[in-house]
């Protein structure tokens, strides 16, 4: 048996990992972004998001909840796993098949182009060869060792930005995505199966599948609501809206998400299983709750606000990327609602981990119905600004989402997050005075960038008796 000691280290090693992978594939995206945005247009990126948001909602269909099902049992048999991957590969080739079926209509009813067409069979390629990768990737959750699973994805991310990167630079376009794609998902395969190898095994064993299927459905009911809410609104908004206004989207939710990407993301991925292995350990999960929160506000509150601040002066320094400036009242949108929601994500983790999978379903009922009759409204109302100003006021919620958890788990809240939030808020009037500044755009943001770190963590020095070299060497320990 296992130790706690033994579950903290690899934990602390997984979250390191996954912060690393984050980082890298920021960095990576990063230069990739400003390739493509300089390159390619925004009907171009329209396009894409829509057709990846097609392949996210086949996706869903692909699993039914069984591999959460794996990851949250205490211990699982041979015959649960051969279950469960021969129940997801049928329902996997079932949904290809229908994919490639629905082919003349998708291409109708969103009017896309040839290039499209081959971005989109290059998806439901990629989503088969994905659904092989499965097995061995539960293998290591369970484990706890992320570590290897973002040695995989730093291989993937690699060879898709690198190929999208190339390919755009020759004139490839929409195909670029397509190359990167295709390339991403061949790697990918062989990477997970010679760090975790598993020998392929076909068997339905019927009494198992049930036992599953009784935490898999609700968990996957949650993750249903979440493509509702998030990917059919992307195709609804793609119509209504036209490509070019959806590129203007999704432009500006990527880049203010990025920071709860690169943090939440990779949290996110450890706290499941974690919270899992703790379940029967109330003051335990307290304790990890607490030091979630305190950790995620130290990066995220100044990250989130940070980035807001020197967004147009990113957009008038780079090289033609002033077509992005109508997207930037989208952007400082979509920073509050990312802020926000960053709070719903570990707590629903926390009711997963318990099993309370019902009461995270609920919670994704609200937000989906409550996406779906505010966001046409709202689109009517004001535009393209309908979708953001609706996940501003549903992400508010995140207070509900703790005040409900906090019945079973009774963790503080505020005691975490007030003092970053205040230091946060000094770091802000520190950014808006040197912005101010009589420089040239380039010295004018790294000074406004050095001013706002410098500031934040004197605030959290002088004010809170907060040592960011010490918290890193206790974490460290």
């Amino acid at each position: 048996m296992e130790n706690n000691q033994q579950i903290k280290r690899r934990t602390i090693l997984s979250a390191f990992s996954l912060f690393f992978q984050s980082g890298y594939s920021a960095i990576l995206g990063f230069a990739a972004n400003l390739v493509l945005t300089i390159l390619l247009t925004p009907q171009i990126f329209g396009i894409y998001f829509t057709v990846l948001s097609l392949i996210a909602i086949l996706n869903y269909f692909s699993d039914i909840g069984l591999a959460a099902s794996l990851i949250q049992k205490k211990e699982i048999d041979d015959d649960e796993v051969t279950t469960v991957f021969t129940v997801q590969q049928i329902l996997v080739l079932l949904i290809v098949f229908l994919g490639f079926s629905v082919t003349s209509f998708i291409i109708k009813f969103y009017k896309l182009p040839p290039e499209g067409l081959t971005l989109y069979w290059a998806l439901l390629i990629s989503f088969f060869l994905s659904s092989l990768k499965t097995i061995p990737s539960i293998f290591l959750e369970r484990k706890i060792q992320f570590q290897k699973i973002v040695l995989v994805q730093i291989i993937e991310n690699t060879v898709f930005y690198l190929t999208v990167i190339v390919s755009a630079i020759m004139g490839m376009g929409l195909k670029s995505f397509t190359a990167g794609v295709i390339l991403r998902a061949i790697v990918g395969v062989f990477a997970i199966y010679y760090i975790s190898p598993w020998k392929m095994k076909l068997k339905i064993d019927f009494s198992t599948l049930k036992r599953l299927l009784s935490f898999g459905i609700p968990f996957q009911a949650s993750s249903f609501m979440a493509l509702v809410k998030d990917d059919l609104l992307t195709l609804y908004l793609g119509k209504v809206l036209g490509f070019q206004t959806l590129g203007y989207i999704g432009w500006a939710k990527k880049w203010a998400e990025s920071p709860i990407r690169i943090i939440m993301d990779s949290i996110s991925r450890v706290l499941f299983p974690l919270f899992s292995r703790f379940q029967n350990n109330l003051d335990q999960l307290k304790k990890m709750v607490e030091k979630v929160i305190y950790y995620q506000s130290s990066i995220v509150i100044p990250a989130t606000i940070g980035l807001a601040l020197i967004m147009e002066k990113m957009v008038d320094l780079i090289p033609k990327y002033s077509k992005w400036t109508p997207a930037l009242p989208l952007f400082y949108l979509f920073c509050l609602s990312a802020l926000f929601s960053s709070y719903s994500t570990p707590f629903i983790n926390l009711l997963n981990g318990l099993g309370k999978v019902k009461t995270s379903f609920y919670f994704m009922v609200f937000w989906t119905v409550a996406t779906w009759i505010l966001t046409p409204i709202l689109t009517h109302f004001f535009g393209s600004l309908g979708f953001p100003i609706t996940l501003v006021i549903l992400s508010s919620s995140f207070i509900i989402v703790i005040a409900i958890t906090k019945k079973t788990v009774n963790f503080s809240f505020l005691k975490n997050v007030t003092q970053f939030l205040i230091s946060s808020l000094i770091m802000t009037t520190a950014v808006i005075l040197t912005s101010r500044l009589p420089l040239s755009s380039g010295p004018s943001l790294i000074i406004s960038i050095l001013a706002g770190i410098i500031t934040y963590l004197l605030a959290l020095k002088l004010l809170f008796r907060v040592n960011f070299i010490q918290e890193a060497r206790f974490f460290t320990k």
